[in-house]
């Protein structure tokens, strides 16, 4: 049933996004050349924050092309799950955006294997972007010696963010270090009646359980889980479940996205929120575009329990579609989403860091300077629900065993679908 109505929905929004590119064309002028003209970038990016950075993007791009229109073809929805629904719809029915939004990663690789993009060698030798891109970066990206997708940032995965007040009123002096200290402190604000864990819809549960395989597995396991003698049945994967069990047990009531939910971190109603470091960019941004919040009065942020020193990331890229409307257009938006100057307009806002290592810093201050300074000196390690690690195929599979454990919180169920997902669509 949830199948049939996603496709449903796929389906009804390609055509209503078809009739408004055509209407955007007309708009512009009528007739084949007009239509031409309009770049379709499609991206999940409508949210606080991340639509202000994609703005600023927007004006950069239309100010250097006053001949191309864009077309803002965002979907909403948090981590891109409706987007890339749809998307692979317009990949199946030949009517690929210009240029669409993906994860740096495995995530791409379905795409590349199914012969849906276009290398972009091309833009990295013309605009020196091997230079300037971090070379673990460049690895991460590259298949059979080409390069597929232009990252406009990197994200931190594994932040807890909370509220000072709140865990003041709960007689927490410090936030927690440890998966064991986080339960504690869980506990300790259950007390209160204040809500200790606020969490969104089904895909903010996938985060929380990377943080926690992290937090308790350590950075060398955890990246483990990746390689082809990974053991995803072992008794340190059940004890993480089973931590990851407890935790969620302290959640509240699932929020519609991970926006609502970090509200009412800001807002004094819960005391933490695990979510990539996009978060920022809402709190912090001001009423028109974010909730205008103080950081380190009314809301804070230290690595996630059990991660201290380690940078789970992940990277925002754009790509070029084989057979692109405006083959042209897409290129010029590439372009502006590699530069420095599209760079450091658009992730002061969204709330991340630039791929590039050349930006201005002095933007990038509180948070996001903490970012910087982490990303250079921490060890790494890739996050399974924004498309470092996993295909998309198994991510959807980890998503429904996730899923399906809300319902019925049962470790031995959950173990043994992750293990099957591992077999399926593994090394």
């Amino acid at each position: 049933m949830r199948r049939r109505w996603m496709a449903a929905v796929a389906i009804t929004m390609a055509g209503l996004l078809s009739l408004t590119a055509c209407g955007g064309g007309d708009q512009a002028g009528g007739g084949g050349e007009a239509s031409r003209q309009q770049v379709e970038v499609f991206s999940w990016w409508t949210g606080p924050g991340e639509a202000d950075g994609l703005k600023a993007m927007r004006e950069i791009f239309e100010k250097q092309n006053p001949n191309l229109t864009f077309y803002d073809a965002a979907v909403a929805g948090g981590s891109g799950d409706k987007a890339r629904a749809l998307l692979a719809s317009k990949l199946q029915a030949d009517t690929p955006p210009d240029t669409f939004q993906g994860h740096a990663g495995a995530e791409l690789q379905g795409y590349i294997k199914a012969g849906d993009l276009e290398p972009v060698n091309f833009l990295y030798d013309e605009l020196k972007l091997r230079d300037v891109y971090p070379e673990q970066l460049i690895e991460q990206i590259t298949v059979d010696g080409n390069i597929y997708s232009v990252p406009v940032n990197i994200h931190r995965s594994n932040v807890l963010w909370f509220n000072p007040s709140v865990l003041k009123e709960a007689g927490i002096s410090e936030p927690p270090k440890t998966i064991e200290e986080f339960i504690t402190a869980l506990e300790a604000v259950k007390k209160t009646g204040k809500i200790p864990l606020s969490i969104g819809s089904e895909w903010t549960v996938v985060h929380l359980l990377e943080n926690v395989l992290l937090g308790t597995l350590g950075t060398d396991a955890y990246n483990a889980l990746w390689s082809a003698d990974a053991d995803w049945a072992g008794p340190e994967m059940t004890k993480a479940l089973e931590n990851f069990k407890t935790i969620l047990s302290y959640a509240g009531t699932p929020q519609d996205d991970w926006q609502p939910a970090a509200k009412q971190v800001a807002d004094g109603e819960a005391a933490f929120n695990i979510m990539g470091d996009w978060a920022y960019g809402y709190f912090h941004n001001p009423p028109d575009g974010g909730l205008g919040k103080t950081s380190k009065e009314d809301f804070d942020w230290a690595p996630a329990p059990g991660t201290e020193g380690t940078f789970m990331w992940l990277s925002d890229s754009f790509t070029l579609p084989k057979g692109a409307p405006n083959r042209d257009g897409a290129i010029a938006w590439l372009k502006v989403a590699a530069s420095k100057e599209g760079q450091d307009a658009f992730n002061p806002k969204k709330g991340s860091i630039p791929a590039r290592t050349d930006a201005d810093k002095s933007l990038y201050t509180d948070y996001l300077a903490d970012a910087l300074e982490d990303w250079s000196s921490n060890k790494l390690a890739g996050s399974i629900q924004h498309g470092v690690t996993v295909s998309d195929p198994w991510r959807a599979a980890i998503n429904e065993a996730v899923g399906l454990f809300q319902q019925d919180p049962d470790v031995a169920t959950l173990q043994e679908a992750l293990v099957n997902a591992a077999k399926t669509h593994g090394q």
